[in-house]
């Protein structure tokens, strides 16, 4: 008897792309699928608790997402592999979000300081939900520290 498991959303994302180590990203489950050339990929299975009243999702989930994807985006094209702060975004809501979001991001103009993004955020069905555009300014990585505290420092002698 050949019997087939059927995994719920957020099971089959679980080992899909790689987790962002970002405490609030990781609490989401939010998953980087690609992050190359100037352009981010993002996926997000909704769970009740990422909705509103309506049962669909928050617009704030819906911005994190679009900010994130936006923010890979700008930081895959840097050749320096800076950090980026968001300065600016504008999004619109086009129609109620449910399912498995996934946000692809491009850099449509970079500068020495700054990049510019736009993004379109997608339902399992592949309809358009929403779309951004973001001013990003780059910034030198802050150091990390690791769990006792220590910073933490790259092979290369970057603190990173």
């Amino acid at each position: 008897m050949n019997k087939q498991v059927q995994m719920n959303p957020q099971t089959q994302l679980a080992n899909l792309g790689e987790e962002l180590n970002v405490p609030f990203l990781k609490l989401l489950g939010v998953r980087c699928i690609s992050a190359e050339m100037g352009k981010g990929e993002i996926l997000l299975a909704l769970r009740p608790e990422h909705n509103n009243t309506w049962e669909v999702a928050h617009g704030g989930v819906l911005l994190t997402l679009m900010d994130v994807a936006m923010a890979v985006a700008a930081r895959s094209g840097d050749p320096s592999d800076r950090s980026v702060v968001t300065i600016e975004m504008k999004n619109n809501f086009m129609q109620a979000a449910t399912g498995v979001l996934r946000v692809k991001a491009d850099t449509v103009r970079r500068t020495a300081t700054m990049a510019f993004c736009e993004a379109k955020l997608y339902n399992d069905q592949g309809e358009v939900c929403c779309m951004a555009t973001g001013t990003f300014k780059y910034l030198k990585r802050l150091p990390s520290r690791n769990a006792d505290g220590e910073r933490v420092v790259n092979d290369d002698g970057r603190t990173s």
